[in-house]
């Protein structure tokens, strides 16, 4: 099966799969996003996962050394003075001047930031919870929206909706490509989001589980064992503020492969859900 549409044209990629931006100190750097560039997805790095400016252009040349696969950045910009955009000006400098193709921002507004790519004839792309925050930020000239269903973790949000009513819902309100995430870990899941109308799946959980991914042993093993029945589990999910925990698509992980057993995984069982559809007469080929 060839994925080809204007996600994957604009991002240089193989799949339309992208890796989550984590935002713990030592996570989201290149030993898990080169793997997942490689595999023919696209990796980021995280700003806020670095020490100092320093220690991410290291990285940042160390990741592009290791793959001649786009690697993306993540700006994660918060209210107060600890992540704002005047903390990420010499990230931003940095990202820049490394000919970063395409950037990812995340949580408030970060047109600012998104603007400057923008005039440099980079990718803007930006991660938000809710419909209102994804119309509002598709008209100040972002290339593609990341939206995230309830099923995610992270911060919450009152207006927030499921995978399902953001991605149907708003492939009818803007035209520019819609990156699905929130409790999406297998080939269904990615299917499915690309038939509501998603031209891409953006994953955390399921890249945290695997072998690659720089968290405790037994995380990982907190993942693949974790029941989506528990109710005090899925509460903690749902309510409205930061969970911390690993999102709802721990229910459909169930080992711990390396990143490209992982994708390969995703794109052969997606050509067995298709073909499956063509045999019962529902797809054309």
């Amino acid at each position: 099966m060839k994925f080809d549409n204007a996600l994957t044209r604009m991002l240089g990629v193989k799949y339309p799969i992208i890796q989550g931006a984590f935002g713990w100190r030592g996570t989201g750097m290149s030993d898990i996003a080169v793997p997942v560039s490689e595999a023919g997805g696209l990796g980021i790095l995280t700003t806020i996962c670095y020490d100092d400016p320093d220690q991410f252009q290291q990285d940042l040349r160390k990741a592009t050394s290791m793959t001649d696969k786009p690697i993306a950045v993540n700006f994660t910009i918060t209210k107060g003075p600890r992540f704002n955009a005047d903390y990420h000006a010499e990230y931003v400098r940095i990202t820049l001047e490394e000919n970063v193709g395409t950037i990812f921002t995340s949580a408030y507004d970060a047109s600012g930031i998104g603007l400057k790519f923008k005039a440099a004839g980079r990718n803007w792309i930006h991660k938000c919870a809710t419909l209102k925050h994804a119309l509002s930020i598709a008209g100040k000239g972002v290339d593609a929206v990341v939206i995230v269903g309830l099923e995610g973790t992270g911060h919450k949000n009152p207006d927030q909706h499921t995978t399902l009513i953001n991605i149907t819902n708003l492939r009818r309100m803007i035209a520019i490509p819609i990156i699905a995430a929130g409790g999406i870990g297998d080939a269904r899941g990615f299917l499915a989001a690309l038939a509501m109308g998603a031209s891409g799946v953006y994953m955390g959980t399921a890249f945290m589980a695997t072998q690659e991914f720089r968290i405790a042993q037994k995380v990982k093993e907190a993942i693949v064992h974790q029941r989506v029945t528990d109710m005090e589990y899925s509460k903690k999910i749902y309510q409205m503020q930061r969970s911390g925990l690993h999102s709802l698509a721990s229910g459909v992980i169930d080992t711990l492969p390396t990143v490209r057993e992982f994708i390969e995984r995703i794109i052969e069982g997606a050509e067995e859900i298709a073909a499956e559809f063509k045999q019962w007469g529902m797809l054309q080929a």
